[in-house]
């Protein structure tokens, strides 16, 4: 069975190869006439290792609309160019060699017909040399020194994102494993920039399409792209099912510019009926659906909450996610917002605290190895006023916002739809939405405590109709204008968060609303948003 299975997905891997393999020459033949402009980079080397992942889709299907135009496009890949890389390094092991046969194969197929600059890796022995020496901290801070540019570059700082990722932590321990991990990612990112600026200087291209930006191979592009006056474009999965995220800058921050318009009656429907499936559980992010179905909070849970005085809520993140660099304003990380938390649960006996862990923490491949679930075990159990939902609980989340007096979030999305619920939320991180008048959002540490006080010592809370409007226009427009659709194009195959292309036609994609907004934002400047 074993043996039989292996030979079905290589069968299943060989067709989609040749699906796209044969819209590749469909579209080197129906190129027009190139243009003459500055070229367009596509590089996103931390998107896969076999196979494609939604964003390798994205990535894929931007370059051929934008060479449909008779643009020139060229993409920077990664040909055994790094000695440990984002996805093909194993945290368990991590001084086992890298997959590079299968990506190399993978990248093949994916650019057919394109035009191609690969790059290998030498290692640096003089940096490695360096480096050695040099404790966990150090290398962290550490700078290597870059003429050409006029500056140095931060080798440390542009690793440190895809470390975290990759050991699926927030914290490090300074041992031998970690610095050799630290060491090997920092030596790569040197070697990807040596490549990477004598590309820029050969090619000179209008503009970089990359893949996240924070992943130490795709921001050490970034960073020299910008050294050079160079645009940056960057991409995320969007907030429909297979859709996608550009925008000109730091996707992790998730930009967006919203009119100060009223939502019409057809743009409100719409946005009623896809709210309606999220709170009976039916979405998906990254091509991930996390939960099949959903169930009642537990009885035993019910009883407690009915002994206290008020009930307030608690949703966590991962903290291994590229956004919470971002979200990190007011304190330094999520887990020093727990502990801080953790003093006003202590002081609130009248009050149940519900910890609801996010449920990204346990997703099989991606098990975070400093969790909540730890956190509250060390710290918070044996309180009387708390409880803890573990991420792989099924428990209707919705449910437990309605029968709380209000609701705690980091940077999570969950406090916009508890507005929606009439519960007010309260963020501790920054997130896209804290602009838009739409959660309580405070600047500092003692503003944050003070609103937090007011909440628990409040009568009664209300929603305000402003910051409902607020919330309902900033989720259509995340929903619905800035997350490009994707799935004409491409359909759902294992693994999970594996993807690959639907038959379709040249013309489709090149006369499609996506491929529209990615020329405009890509070609002309433009915000990657779709016609109203």
């Amino acid at each position: 069975m074993r043996i039989l299975g292996r030979l079905q997905t290589a069968v299943t891997s060989l067709k989609n190869d040749w699906r796209t393999i044969q819209m590749a020459r469909q579209v080197a033949s129906h190129l027009q006439k190139a243009q003459g402009r500055l070229p367009v980079v596509f590089f996103n080397a931390s998107t896969r290792i076999r196979g494609n992942s939604q964003n390798a889709a994205f990535s894929l299907l931007a370059s051929w609309a934008v060479r449909l135009t008779g643009q020139r496009v060229v993409h920077f890949i990664c040909w055994s160019g790094m000695s440990r890389c984002v996805l093909g390094t194993d945290q368990d092991a991590p001084y086992k060699s890298m997959p590079c046969k299968t990506c190399t194969r993978q990248s093949k197929v994916n650019t057919t017909g394109a035009e191609v600059r690969i790059f290998t890796y030498k290692r640096d022995d003089e940096l490695a040399a360096i480096l050695q020496k040099l404790s966990l901290n150090e290398l962290l801070r550490y700078e290597q020194p870059l003429p050409e540019v006029g500056g140095s570059l931060p080798l440390g700082k542009l690793v440190l994102p895809s470390l975290r990722w990759r050991l699926r932590l927030q914290s490090f321990t300074d041992d031998e494993a970690t610095r050799f991990l630290c060491r090997e990612f920092m030596l790569s990112a040197w070697n990807v920039a040596s490549r990477f600026s004598i590309f820029l200087e050969n090619v000179k291209p209008q503009a970089a399409v990359l893949f996240n930006g924070m992943q130490f191979p795709e921001a050490t592009a970034a960073w020299l792209c910008r050294q050079r006056g160079v645009r940056v474009i960057t991409h995320e999965s969007g907030f429909q099912p297979f859709s996608g995220y550009f925008v000109e800058g730091d996707i992790t921050t998730y930009p967006i510019t919203i009119p100060d318009v009223e939502l019409t009656p057809d743009q409100n429907a719409r946005l009623d009926a896809d709210l309606q499936k999220r709170l009976q559980g039916d979405f998906s992010m990254a091509g991930i659906h996390f939960w099949n179905e959903m169930r009642d909070l537990p009885e035993e849970l019910v009883q407690k909450a009915a002994r206290f005085k008020q009930v307030a809520a608690i949703f966590t993140n991962v903290i291994f996610d590229t956004t919470q660099l971002n979200a990190n304003v007011i304190f330094a990380d999520m887990f020093a917002w727990l502990d801080t938390v953790l003093e006003v649960i202590k002081a609130h006996p009248e009050t149940f605290f519900v910890i609801r862990a996010h449920p990204d923490e346990a997703r099989p491949g991606k098990l975070s190895r400093e969790s909540v679930a730890m956190w509250f075990e060390q710290k918070a159990s044996t309180l009387q006023n708390t409880a803890f939902i573990p991420p792989q609980d099924r428990i209707n989340s919705y449910d437990l916002i309605r029968s709380s007096k209000f609701v705690l979030t980091y940077n999570s999305q969950i406090g916009l739809e508890s507005i929606l619920m009439g519960i007010p939320a309260l963020g501790a991180g920054r997130a896209p939405f804290v602009d838009f008048d739409t959660v309580y959002f405070e600047r500092d540490r003692e503003a944050y405590l003070h609103r937090l006080e007011s909440l628990l010592t409040a009568a009664q809370l209300k929603v305000s109709e402003e910051a409902i409007k607020h919330t309902r226009r900033f989720m259509y427009y995340r929903y619905f204008r800035f997350s490009l659709p994707f799935g004409e194009f491409i359909e759902s195959t294992p693994p999970i968060g594996y993807v690959r292309l639907k038959k379709f036609s040249w013309r489709a994609l090149e006369k499609s609303p996506t491929a529209h907004a990615l020329l405009a934002g890509i070609s002309h400047g433009k915000l990657f948003e779709l016609d109203a």
